[in-house]
């Protein structure tokens, strides 16, 4: 079972309650600080998902903890007749019902607020589901993949996009460094939350990478798991079928 870090160390909320506060907080410099803090290298990750979900030609998709909708927007190109974007925050659906609206994809896209603990569908619902940057603000990582699980139809395709630990020098003491010092500072000289991207720094630092991730899929009940490093292994591409 993953480790439980939570924003807000002396909150006495949940971690779902306080996960939904911070991205409240921060949903209008998101996008931006997100672009300077990956150097902008999280758009060609999410096009990376986009080609893997666009093979098996899925009539419908749900992308969880999809924030303010850039990869539910992106997956708008797989032909999908459907994608819905779920997330937590209002603030940051609000964000990506505007930008929808501003590409014309209202017809195609739909935002919802919703759980990703106890997902508002039925079981075999979705041809394939996307989580990108989510997994680890998950209250209760399984009960979140269960979910996850039951409403994928047969044969479905899930993709996780993830932040990892890369593993060989010098990438790794690299990485330790930028994001425990120069990600945290981006973080808190541009946002009025310092909380926020302290935390997101360290669930990332601890979440469970590579095959520990491949192997909690599998227990979930995913098969054909595999797991493709991204940049350097600061990113993790993970790959399941149901």
């Amino acid at each position: 079972m993953a480790e439980k870090v939570t924003p807000y160390k002396d909150s006495e909320l949940g971690k779902k309650e306080q996960v939904t506060q911070m991205f409240d907080t921060i949903s209008k410099n998101y996008d931006g600080l997100n672009r300077v803090i990956s150097f902008g290298i999280d758009i060609k990750w999410r096009k990376r998902v986009v080609a893997i979900i666009s093979q098996n030609k899925p009539n419908s998709i749900l992308d969880i903890a999809t924030g303010t909708g850039d990869l539910a927007i992106n997956l708008a190109q797989t032909g999908a007749k459907k994608v819905v974007g779920l997330d937590i925050s209002q603030g940051m659906l609000d964000i990506g019902k505007q930008k929808i609206k501003e590409k014309n994809l209202g017809n195609k896209v739909e935002m919802i607020l919703g759980d990703s603990e106890n997902l508002p569908f039925e079981e075999n619902s979705f041809d394939a589901i996307t989580v990108a940057f989510g997994v680890r603000n998950f209250e209760t990582l399984e009960k979140g993949l269960k979910e996850i699980y039951r409403v994928l139809k047969p044969k479905g395709t899930f993709v996780v996009l993830e932040t990892s630990v890369p593993t060989k020098f010098p990438y790794k003491q690299g990485h330790k460094f930028y994001t425990k010092y120069i990600m945290s500072s981006i973080g808190r000289i541009f946002s009025k939350d310092a909380s926020a991207y302290a935390y997101l720094s360290e669930s990332a630092s601890i979440f469970p990478h590579g095959e520990d991730f491949n192997n909690i899929l599998r227990k979930m009940g995913f098969i054909g798991v595999e797991n493709r490093p991204q940049t350097f292994g600061v990113a993790s591409i993970y790959v399941a079928t149901k």
